[in-house]
């Protein structure tokens, strides 16, 4: 086979994506910044919620984009066993900072096919993978 269909997320499904994330910011009672990106990591839909810390803007934008390029979670590499500082470090610095290590960024996954990246930032790491999740489970309702 040459080609094969692409599932694609939608401005609306991002939408969806988005408001579930908020709803567990608020819960949480952490204002967040939220990047839902597509799976080419561009950006569909972001939100800075009041009193969300304005310098983690674009942290949540890469964290974002480096779930989806990778398809994976963010975090430290390995993301097993003992993590390398020096690998984590090379390969943000490798990718002019399309990469981090830092946790809040997963990717959205429909049928086994990333379809996109969620990123969160303003809280703790914990916090910010909490109000990803409930983007990501929020995806996984609809589809």
């Amino acid at each position: 086979m040459l080609t094969r269909n692409n599932i694609r997320l939608t401005l609306g499904g991002a939408r969806a994506i988005l408001a579930a994330a908020e709803a567990r910011a608020r819960e949480i009672k952490v204002p967040q910044n939220i990047a839902i990106v597509d799976e080419g990591a561009y950006l569909l839909a972001f939100a800075r919620m009041d009193g969300a810390k304005l310098s983690s803007s674009e942290v949540a934008l890469t964290k974002a984009h480096a779930a989806a390029l990778r398809r994976a979670p963010t975090g430290p590499s390995p993301t097993k066993g003992e993590p390398s500082v020096m690998l984590s470090l090379g390969l943000a610095l490798a990718t002019d900072g399309k990469l981090t290590c830092i946790r809040g960024g997963l990717p959205l996954m429909v049928d086994g096919q990333c379809v996109g990246g969620i990123g969160v930032s303003a809280g703790t790491e914990d916090e910010d993978v909490l109000v990803a999740q409930a983007g990501v489970e929020a995806l996984q309702k609809f589809s």
